[in-house]
C-alpha cells in the first residue's frame, strides 16, 4: 500500500515518514506542505492512503479531504482533539493525535489495509441475507455469518462498506451504514456519527465527545449528540 504525507510543518512530515519506514507493507511516495501541490499530484497518481494534517494555511485538512478521490483513504494527523468528530464526517478512517506513537500508527495502517483490499476486490451479493428479532445473517467473505445483536459492540461504516465488530471477530460486508441502521432494533442500536452505530448495552462509559466500549473509542458527531444523550444516556440513567 502506498501513501503520501501532507503537513505544513517539516518536522511533522519527518515524524510521519519515520513511522512509515518502521511499518511493513507501507511505502511513502511523496510528501507535501499544503493542499494545492497535493491536489495536482492526485490528479496524475493513484494513492492508497493520505496522512493529512488538519490545520494548514489556506485550505484546511477537513475541507481538502472532501475533494480527495473516492478510493483514496484518509488518516488525519493533528495536535488537536476537537476535530475528531468532524473528521469522520468526511469518511476519514482514523484520527491520530501528535506526537503519534508507533503502535497507534500501525493500528490505523492495519485498518487502511483492510479497506484498501476491499476497494480492489470485486464484490457481489454481499449484504444482509436474513434478519430476525435476535440476530442477522450477513454474507461476507464468501460465507454467511450468524451475528446475534447482543454480541455486536459497534458498527463502523466507510463509503459502501460496514464492519460489524463483535467480541471475537469482525465481519465486513458490502452495505452502507444507513441501510444497516434501518434494519437494526432501534431500542438499543443508535447512530452516534456519520460513520458509527453503537450497541448501547455494551457501553462502558461516555463523555461529551466519545463513547468507550472496551478499549475502543467511538467519536460522537455534533448532529447526533443531543439525540444520543437525551434518548439513551439520560433516559437510561433516570429509569434506573
Amino acid at each position: 500500500m502506498n501513501c503520501i504525507i501532507v503537513d505544513d510543518e517539516p518536522l511533522a512530515r519527518k515524524a510521519i515518514q519515520k513511522l512509515v519506514n518502521e511499518t511493513e507493507n507501507l511505502e511513502s511516495i511523496a510528501s507535501f506542505n499544503g493542499a494545492d501541490a497535493t491536489r495536482e499530484f492526485l490528479k496524475n497518481n493513484t494513492v492508497d492512503l493520505v496522512f493529512l494534517d488538519i490545520q494548514m494555511p489556506g485550505v484546511n485538512g477537513i475541507e481538502f479531504a472532501r475533494t480527495i478521490p473516492k478510493n483514496t483513504l484518509v488518516v488525519f494527523t493533528t495536535a488537536f482533539h476537537e476535530f475528531a468528530s468532524e473528521s469522520y464526517d468526511v469518511d476519514a478512517i482514523d484520527y491520530l493525535i501528535k506526537p503519534v506513537k508507533l503502535e497507534r500508527f500501525k493500528k490505523a495502517v492495519e485498518k487502511a489495509h483492510t479497506y484498501c483490499k476491499l476497494f480492489h476486490t470485486e464484490h457481489t451479493n454481499s449484504n444482509i441475507e436474513n434478519i430476525t428479532a435476535d440476530y442477522i445473517f450477513v454474507r461476507a467473505e464468501r460465507r454467511i455469518f450468524k451475528v446475534h445483536f447482543r454480541d455486536i459492540l459497534y458498527i463502523e461504516g466507510l463509503k459502501d462498506y460496514v464492519i460489524i465488530y463483535i467480541e471475537t471477530q469482525k465481519v465486513i460486508t458490502l452495505m452502507n451504514i444507513k441501510t444497516i441502521h434501518e434494519l437494526l432494533p432501534k431500542s438499543f442500536f443508535v447512530r452516534v456519527s456519520k460513520s458509527y452505530i453503537i450497541n448501547v448495552n455494551n457501553i462502558d462509559s461516555v463523555d461529551n465527545n466519545t463513547v468507550y466500549i472496551g478499549e475502543n473509542e467511538i467519536p460522537i458527531g455534533n448532529i447526533y449528540r443531543d439525540y444520543f444523550f437525551n434518548e439513551f444516556v439520560t433516559r437510561k440513567i433516570l429509569s434506573k
